[in-house]
């Protein structure tokens, strides 16, 4: 039950990007011809202008279909060197609404993630963490890269690279993105007349291998604490929103860096059915705690996840929404299309590329899941 409410989690979210594909182009005068709930055969339909509004099958996302979509395959079986296009069609509307209904659907999922850091804002929350004072592994046999800097149990944490430290939910944050790197970190530690002093150390983190985060080598040491994120009105949720939505897409960009660092990309990289099962979990989690820290922690995920899905599609891959931009803004500058046969031969690496991704994909969740199974046992 946990995939399939984790399947329409991440269904709703490839809905609300075709959404904004689909109001792109009708605000830029393409026809669709149909849009679809879902995918797969057709349960439901009913057309209301010139679009054929439907509902599928398949609880996996949707889709916008546009006049002149199939013009491109038709072009390519003609031996064309252009793709020929009525001024209501994809191909035949000026290449820079193209590129701008191209461009809709990822801002979509960026708009998304505001959406919800907007709500998340209003709403409040509270959670439970740990304070910043921490622990050092005694077993010397566990790799501490605090330890090996200096750092001793019972200092607290109030500085990580200038950002200040608050909680130990903060110390992760902070080192989770920043493996095999140079930080700066700064504690309160009591001297001989017990009073506190300030202490800098210079730490080179590791990184975990098979997770892809940080390692700094410390461990909760302090008592555990109820913190409270207290209901913003409109206005300044909106700035709060705006501010945290610019967080996590910047932290996703960081977080892609890590692939290139020797990271097991098979656990780096998440499939559907893994994204839908944590997904799942994370919403039966969460309402267990009540509905107010149900909504919050799913909207969290799904921001994540959306902001991933921005970046994803703006790839310069064809077959993308990033690809489709390119050719367009091509086209604008050089005022010719890029012949059928040419973007075929490049949209077959792109595709050769996403097939690889989706191949890791879902090598990783059938290794998640074995061993997930093997836990349980």
């Amino acid at each position: 039950m946990t995939i399939v409410t984790g399947l329409l989690i991440l269904s709703f979210l490839v809905f609300f990007h075709e959404l904004g594909h689909f109001l792109a182009a009708r605000l830029c005068g393409v026809k669709v011809e149909a849009f679809s709930i879902f995918m797969g055969p057709v349960l439901l339909h009913k057309k209301i202008g010139q679009t054929d509004y439907r509902l599928s099958l398949l609880p996996i996302g949707g889709y916008c279909q546009m006049k002149g979509e199939k013009e491109f395959t038709k072009a390519i079986e003609d031996g064309l060197g252009y793709v020929p296009g009525e001024k209501d069609s994809l191909y035949g509307t000026n290449p820079l609404k193209r590129a701008l209904i191209g461009f809709a659907g990822p801002f979509f999922n960026l708009f998304f993630t505001f959406i919800a850091c907007v709500i998340i804002a209003m709403m409040g929350h509270s959670y439970y963490t740990r304070s910043a004072t921490i622990q050092i592994p005694e077993d010397l046999n566990i790799a501490s890269p605090a330890r090996d800097a200096g750092i001793k149990s019972g200092d607290t944490i109030t500085k990580i690279e200038g950002v200040q430290i608050s909680d130990f939910s903060d110390i992760y944050e902070q080192v989770a993105l920043k493996g095999d790197e140079d930080i700066t970190v700064e504690v309160l530690r009591a001297n001989s007349e017990g009073m506190q002093e300030t202490l800098a150390f210079k730490v080179h983190t590791l990184i975990n291998k098979k997770e892809g985060n940080g390692i700094l080598g410390v461990m909760a040491g302090g008592e555990e604490i109820e913190k409270s994120v207290e209901p913003l009105s409109l206005f300044p949720a909106i700035k709060a929103g705006f501010f945290n939505t610019m967080k996590i897409l910047g932290m996703t960009i960081k977080g892609l860096g890590v692939l290139f660092k020797g990271v097991d990309i098979t656990n780096a990289v998440s499939g559907p059915a893994r994204i839908s099962s944590m997904l799942g979990e994370t919403a039966k989690e969460g309402f267990s705690e009540g509905m107010k820290t149900g909504w919050v922690v799913v909207l969290q995920f799904m921001s994540l996840i959306s902001v991933s899905l921005f970046i994803m599609n703006l790839l310069p891959i064809p077959i993308l929404d990033g690809g489709l931009i390119l050719f367009a803004f091509i086209q604008a500058v050089t005022k010719k299309q890029i012949p059928p046969r040419i973007q075929y031969k490049i949209q077959a690496v792109g595709f050769a590329i996403i097939l690889f991704l989706f191949l890791v994909g879902i090598g990783g969740d059938i290794k998640y899941f074995i061993t997930k199974a093997s836990g349980a046992k």
